[in-house]
């Protein structure tokens, strides 16, 4: 047999061309980090299970990396203000709970939502309840029964519509004249006793919530009750000054040493929370961008809308720094967020966290300080 024949007996093999030292170290380098299968009888808490699934693939691996990032966040000795951008279905879905106790727990210093969430959380605080659906339903026969839908979730219009009207029942009884929406929240806030509220617990905490797409939610509906009483008797009444949410939100960001952006889903909280990095141009802080930022989403990046896009393209605009840490898992909320919050307050993350009290003077903020927490 010749010396050029290939020698089958070691199998295909032969046919790879032999690697050079600097391929061969490039190659080590890249194999370097075997995936780490997941043993769920060495489980034995949530924070257990996020920690392993850092070790793993796919949006498992997405989802530990998103809690890395978390704790980074809350070991920072800048102490980074932790602005929550909340979309999508969360109440309806579940997450009430979820939310509350995460902002409880001291891990979230500014709520930015959209008015449907926060709104549902009103909505329950007020006595009534979201239920148990399907998807699948006769959606004509709900409309005569006067339920509505939210994917496989149910709620009670009349108890929408009644919800609905006392906030702007609520709204006639403010002093007239422009308001942020961080300032209308506070007074709903104030008129419900209700320990497990979102809303009531952001209140109590000093936390402030912005809603900067109010008017496309009940509670928008609630004030254009509001406004049509007010044109109808001639009387003055509160308006929502958006822009004024901008300025409130953009000064707490310019007065932070560092921020950190927690996406849930995406939509306008995304981008308001995004652009407030940009707008803090105009209190001289120039150039900062988010320190921090973790998305959790099922929106696609391909379409090149907002809710999908990677925390890497926010870099080009300068609302993520360049070498800030930042993760994102393709995972719909209602799983994610309990899987990363439970793990946060297992793991005790902000028990040694101060409180940002914000004192305002108006639509001014006075005063940023840290104080410890009882």
């Amino acid at each position: 047999m010749s010396d050029k024949t290939p020698k089958r007996d070691l199998g295909f093999t032969y046919i790879y061309p032999d690697l050079d030292a600097s391929e061969q170290r490039k190659k080590d380098q890249l194999l370097r980090e075997s995936v780490r299968p997941l043993f769920p009888s060495k489980t034995e808490s949530v924070a257990d299970l996020v920690h392993a699934m850092a070790g793993m693939s796919i949006q498992a691996r997405n989802i530990g990396q998103c809690y890395q990032v978390m704790q980074q966040i809350y070991a920072d000795e800048d102490r980074p203000t932790v602005l929550l951008g909340l979309a999508g279905p969360l109440v309806a879905g579940g997450l009430r709970q979820v939310i509350r106790e995460f902002i409880a727990s001291g891990l979230v210093d500014v709520v930015v939502s959209t008015g449907a969430i926060l709104y549902q959380d009103l909505y329950q605080a007020r006595g009534y309840q979201h239920f148990r659906g399907t998807p699948d339903a006769d959606d004509c026969e709900l409309r005569s029964l006067l339920i509505d839908r939210i994917y496989d979730t149910y709620v009670d219009e009349k108890g929408f519509g009644e919800t609905d009207t006392w906030v702007g029942l609520v709204a006639d009884q403010m002093e007239p004249g422009a308001v942020s929406s961080r300032q209308f929240m506070d007074v709903l806030a104030d008129e419900i006793d209700d320990p497990n509220s979102m809303v009531k617990t952001c209140r109590e905490a000093g936390i402030p919530m912005f809603v900067p797409a109010l008017n496309d939610s009940s509670i928008g509906i609630g004030l254009t009750e509001h406004h049509h009483r007010c044109i109808q008797t001639g009387k003055a009444g509160i308006k929502i000054d958006s822009i004024q949410d901008n300025y409130e939100l953009t000064q707490i960001v310019a007065a932070s040493k560092a921020t950190a952006a927690i996406y849930v889903a995406g939509g306008v909280p995304k981008n308001y929370i995004n652009d407030s990095i940009v707008m803090s141009y105009i209190f001289d802080r120039k150039d900062q961008g988010h320190r921090y930022a973790i998305q959790m989403t099922t929106a696609v990046t391909q379409d090149g809308g907002l809710s999908g896009s990677t925390l890497d393209e926010a870099k080009s605009w300068g609302k993520v720094k360049v070498d800030a840490s930042r993760a994102m898992a393709w995972v719909e909320p209602t799983v994610a967020l309990p899987l990363l919050v439970t793990a946060a307050l297992q793991d005790g993350l902000g028990k040694r966290r101060t409180r940002l009290v914000l004192s305002w003077n108006g639509e001014l903020l006075d005063k940023i300080a840290h104080v410890e927490r009882s």
